[in-house]
């Protein structure tokens, strides 16, 4: 992974590198740059006076300027001067994994840009969102502790299985919605798909109420009070269109709190509502109310019922510091929880590294401990030494039998004792152990089946999604399958291009009188229905002085405005910019 001699991207884990892409500057066409310079402008234009302070000067801030798509290179160069890097990724990549890359405080960028079509508005993640969405913004102290924090809580977030089942729809769609001659049946047949999903989740787990308030703040949030407020969710910022239609009076503007969590959204269309927060401050300690009542922190009976429930892989970590990572099923008696137990492939760790020897290869079939305290013993086991575990009688080459509070007998003889290396007792190993809970005269585990590793731990402190040593439980990483379709330009295509690529030449190295008139004949000849190129033959006409060829496109981009009514916007957006804020070639380089 290319690091871009930011010392953020060196530190990024093993596990989060994978889903990495190189960003290929190359592979970006002449169309694509006029895409990206024409929305920068008419953000730069219309922005200014209603995105959040920091947003225009946060554009430079992080590496961006209007007239060219940004390169990882001088986005990192910038963002490494406040603590912040940026990578690149093929689309959508799960929740989880998104939330663990801003913990680590680096901005997850699509490598893809939206085509003409959708350059209002693309659902599909691309680098005009997150790149001019949510990088300018960073630079605020407040928000980047914010967005730091989101992802800290984000990623322990647990998931349910139908989470995953709308993310592969939601990744399906964006890439279709965005794919290049998708049949109508092919983007309705995606819509039903998601449609289908989204509207039997169930009760929603804790990464899809975090979403809500990620889509409200992050994504769409808007700051200040509702009579008074600025825009700084990234999805505002991004979108040329959404950004002037939700300052509109029926898009109604509530104020942001924890009820949040009952608005659900979609990302296909403009949002109905939107949420005023006085400040990141405030937007923070919502947050950490919201926090406060997720598995990782509340731990326990609760939190294990969670991970079962969600039927993923999940991390609960004891009070010694043991975690235990695989699916989880309920081992109790009634209401009442009795121990830990997994079902296949588990692995054991500390300080999120797995233990040697106790990875997935080794408790291929699962594992099961008690937890809870010793009858009649004040001190908890893992807080116990070694010499106080000799004063017990648990000693390596000893037969020892533990009774627990809860009813759960062990018996077998003490093979090896596991410390971590600040000393608390993670694990004692016994050979021709059984287990057994004499209540019910259930056995848990029995002599024959061989090693009985037991965690130690009198509690659960801490449940969250996902194993403890990621790179390590899963080496081979499952990506979805669903890849992001590249646009195949075909040879009439290729003649455009050569247009495009033409016109930036002309604007970043000079033209003759001529080249702007045979440029548009030849265009025009070609690709009469092509709107964007004509805008930029405009400006430069305007920026020459040519008044008798600015009146010729001007024309022409009228007619093109009245036959295509949906285009007729973009169009006049277009003429007026050039018009009062015509560009200036000496800068364009800057």
């Amino acid at each position: 992974m290319n690091t871009y001699n930011n010392p953020v991207l060196e530190n990024l884990p093993k596990h989060l590198r994978r889903y990495v892409v190189e960003q290929n500057y190359d592979r970006y066409s002449a169309i694509d740059q006029a895409i990206w310079r024409y929305v920068m402008r008419q953000n730069y234009a219309y922005l200014k006076d209603i995105a959040f302070y920091p947003y225009i000067p946060g554009l430079s801030k992080a590496g961006l300027t209007i007239e060219r798509i940004p390169s990882l290179q001088s986005m990192n160069d910038r963002l490494s001067e406040i603590g912040w890097g940026a990578v690149t990724v093929d689309g959508f990549i799960p929740p989880a994994a998104f939330m663990e890359f801003q913990a680590h405080c680096v901005l997850v960028i699509a490598a893809d840009i939206r085509q003409i079509e959708h350059i209002t508005y693309t659902p599909a993640p691309d680098i005009i969102h997150e790149s001019s969405g949510h990088a300018p913004i960073i630079g605020e102290p407040e928000y980047a502790k914010y967005l730091q924090y989101f992802g800290e809580v984000g990623s322990k977030a647990m998931s349910s299985a139908k989470d995953f089942e709308l993310y592969e729809a939601i990744r399906a769609l964006s890439i279709i919605k965005e794919k290049d001659n998708a049949r109508e049946e092919e983007i309705q047949l995606a819509t039903d798909r998601f449609n289908e999903i989204s509207s039997n989740m169930g009760e929603p787990s804790e990464m899809a109420l975090l979403s809500r308030l990620h889509w409200w703040t992050v994504e769409y949030g808007l700051i200040g009070t509702v009579e008074d407020f600025k825009i700084y969710g990234a999805g505002l910022l991004s979108s040329i269109g959404e950004s002037a239609t939700c300052m509109n009076s029926n898009v109604s503007k509530l104020i942001y709190s924890l009820d949040t969590l009952n608005y659900s959204y979609d990302i296909t269309r403009p949002q109905p509502q939107l949420f005023v927060t006085p400040d990141f401050a405030y937007a923070y300690r919502i947050l950490d109310e919201f926090a406060e009542g997720m598995s990782f922190r509340v731990g326990g009976k609760l939190g294990m019922e969670r991970a079962v429930a969600s039927n993923n892989i999940c991390t609960v970590e004891l009070s010694s510091g043991l975690q235990i990572s695989g699916k989880f099923v309920f081992q109790g008696l009634g209401e009442d929880l009795l121990g830990v137990k997994t079902v296949g492939a588990t692995a054991l760790a500390f300080g999120n590294k797995e233990l040697e020897g106790h990875g997935k290869s080794y408790h291929v079939e699962g594992f099961s401990s008690p937890i809870g305290s010793l009858l009649g013993v004040n001190k908890k086991l893992e807080e116990c030494s070694f010499q106080d575990l000799d004063l017990m009688g648990i000693r390596i080459g000893n037969l020892k039998s533990l009774y627990f509070d809860s009813g759960i007998l062990v018996s077998g003889k003490v093979e090896s004792i596991l410390f971590s290396d600040s000393g608390q007792l993670l694990l004692i190993s016994f050979s021709g152990c059984n287990v057994i809970h004499e209540a019910s005269g259930e056995f848990l585990f029995k002599s024959e089946w061989g090693i009985y590793d037991m965690a130690v731990g009198h509690s659960i402190v801490s449940v969250y999604s996902g194993a403890a040593d990621k790179f390590a439980f899963d080496p081979d990483i499952n990506l979805s399958s669903i890849r992001t379709e590249k646009q195949v330009i075909s040879s009439d295509q290729q003649e455009l291009h050569g247009f495009y690529a033409s016109i930036r030449s002309a604007r970043e190295n000079g033209f003759t009188n001529n080249q702007l008139p045979e440029i548009y004949d030849n265009l025009r000849e070609s690709y009469t229905k092509d709107w964007l190129a004509v805008i930029e033959l405009y400006e430069l006409a305007i920026y020459k002085g040519d008044g008798e060829m600015a009146d010729r496109l001007e024309e022409d981009l009228l007619i093109k405005a009245k036959e295509n009514p949906d285009l007729s916007k973009l169009i006049s957006d277009g003429m007026l910019l050039a018009k009062t804020q015509p560009i200036n070639l000496e800068l364009v380089n800057k």
